[in-house]
């Protein structure tokens, strides 16, 4: 149901009698140029989404995450931004993203946003502004610096993309800082009318309607002002969260790039300006490798800085064992004691999880079923309910920078953005009539929307049904956690609210597995989509599947 603010004109979302709706929700993220193309130009719109989103309701999800959709040069497809307060042509029109706002709270759906706050494009009116001379209005809204005696940048720092992340401009004779590709200046936060200008952008697409926002990049706001080098990293502890290993990115400690300690202060301010739209929330994405739970500990501790924050332990390439889910989750709960975790296998940004862990249906089924039962909220990416792998796209179809500049070792990030597959009587799925912006993948067909829909064993009815056992237990959604017991093929965990008790246990392996249930009195609850057998001393969990029980007292 819809209401009123108290502003004329301003409508600003769904019921919001639970301003905690987004503890355990199930958010679908919606990767726009991909989902559904209405005009025929083979690029995803709002349109498309619009014409979609009884699909995304009827899979059982609380709200939608669309990535960028703003005026944008379109060399990072949208997360370069060249207007705040416009969508791109491409995508369509503010009406439509009006009208998509009033469909998705009419379906129930909360509707977060993609704000890129750290950079823009360098397309941006601002960024032309600032470049022109080191004496306008807006000389200090981005980060310029000097070059070294030698004409060399300033630091050490290095671009995620590749390379340096400072770029020479002619114009300023200075550098500018970019931690993303060239065409993607940072934005300096350090100016206190940069600050307010972004909280005027969350302000602007609050009173639009908007329930939120994922917040892309969160922990590169503010950079070290002395410019210091980063060290080194050993060897032994680089890793591939942040960016793959092909990328020298991971040669170094980001002491001084990002996370730095000024952000909180940004960051509290923000929660400010959301606390006036009741039930509003924000999903802040930490990239950083060697300290991200820390970050988010820090980012999300008290009810003044961010609500959540997107974890990415599971979108590594580290296989998801049970001893490995374990460790995950028992050192996010000893490190954020007071912050809410949002998890995820799948995203825009890497390989879908089926390809990268190199998953049959019935153990992705399986780890589904996991993700659903943790602790924290989920985001689910468009294709992941048709158990969608990725996609190869050949060099010559490749539209992704990063792909292009590291290919063929790390083939960039097209495999997982291919477009949806609607239809399979149709070369292209059903989500264009034109030529479709990347080519659409053949073996996706089987998959389609439409195939899976005739089967109810489908992977989209598994997910359906998963999701609407997950909402039918508050314990699985808000509850406390703690695992009892884990192995590599096994896990089994207590979920806990408000007197309901669930334990859940999950046979992680392609051979059978007898499951001893817990002290006390306990009843098995069927309505997941999983096979168990009951004994005499407790569960008989056949390969890839789980069990679920109640605790006698709380069956009704």
């Amino acid at each position: 149901m819809s209401y009123l603010d108290p502003r004329p004109g301003h409508a600003t979302g769904t019921d919001n009698s639970d301003p905690d709706w987004w503890r355990g929700a199930a958010i679908y993220q919606i990767y726009p140029r991909s989902f559904q193309d209405s005009n025929g130009d083979g690029i995803g719109d709002l349109g498309g989404i619009i014409h979609r989103l009884d699909h995304v309701a009827r899979l059982g999800v609380d709200a939608i995450w669309i990535s960028p959709f703003f005026r944008s040069p379109m060399l990072d497809f949208g997360y370069d931004v060249s207007d705040y307060r416009d969508v791109d042509p491409m995508f369509g029109s503010l009406g439509d993203f009006d009208a998509l706002i009033d469909r998705a709270h009419g379906l129930g759906l909360k509707v977060l946003i993609d704000l890129v706050l750290s950079h823009t494009s360098d397309q941006h009116p601002w960024f032309r502004e600032s470049r022109s001379s080191r004496d306008n209005a807006k000389a200090d809204w981005y980060v310029w610096a000097d070059a070294k005696p030698d004409g060399s940048p300033p630091n050490n720092w290095l671009s995620i993309f590749g390379g340096s992340a400072w770029e020479w401009d002619g114009e300023r004779m200075q550098y500018y800082l970019h931690n993303f590709l060239t065409s993607q200046p940072d934005l300096n936060f350090h100016c206190p009318e940069v600050q307010e200008e972004l909280l005027d952008v969350a302000r602007y697409w609050m009173d639009r309607g908007v329930d939120g926002f994922r917040l892309d990049t969160v922990n590169f706001y503010f950079h070290d002002k002395q410019l210091r080098d980063n060290p080194p990293l050993a060897v032994e502890d680089r890793n591939e969260n942040t960016a793959p290993a092909v990328n020298p990115y991971n040669f170094q400690d980001h002491l001084y790039d990002k996370t730095q300690p000024e952000n909180l202060a940004f960051l509290r301010r923000l929660r400010a300006v959301l606390n006036d739209y009741p039930g509003a929330t924000t999903v802040g994405e930490v990239g950083e490798s060697q300290r991200g739970t820390q970050v988010q500990a820090d980012y999300t501790a008290g009810n003044d800085l961010l609500h959540m924050c997107y974890d990415f332990d599971f979108l590594s390439n580290v296989y998801p064992s049970g001893t490995q889910v374990a460790r995950v989750l028992e050192r996010f709960q000893r490190i954020v004691t007071e912050g809410w975790a949002c998890w995820a296998y799948s995203n825009h940004d890497v390989v879908r999880h089926t390809s990268r862990w190199n998953m049959q249906e019935p153990a992705a089924r399986a780890y589904a079923g996991l993700m659903m039962c943790m602790r924290g909220s989920i985001c689910l990416y468009q294709g992941e309910e048709l158990g969608l792998t990725e996609a190869y796209v050949p060099f010559e179809d490749l539209q992704d920078p990063y792909g292009k500049r590291f290919w063929p070792k790390f083939k960039g990030r097209d495999g997982c953005r291919t477009p949806m597959p609607w239809v399979d009587d149709s070369h292209n799925g059903g989500f264009t009539d034109g030529h479709p912006w990347l080519p659409v993948a053949m073996e996706h067909l089987r998959r389609a929307v439409s195939v899976q829909e005739r089967d109810a064993g489908s992977t989209l009815s598994f997910y359906r049904d998963m999701l609407a056992f997950r909402k039918a237990h508050v314990a699985l959604r808000k509850g406390a956690m703690q695992v009892i017991e884990a192995r590599d093929d096994f896990i089994a965990f207590a979920r806990v609210h408000d007197g309901h008790e669930v334990f859940c246990a999950f046979n992680l392996s392609g051979e059978g597995v007898d499951v001893e249930l817990p002290g006390g009195e306990w009843v098995i609850d069927k309505g997941a989509p999983f096979q168990a057998r009951q004994t005499e001393r407790g569960l008989h969990l056949p390969p890839w599947q789980a069990c679920f029980a109640l605790r006698q007292q709380d069956r009704n």
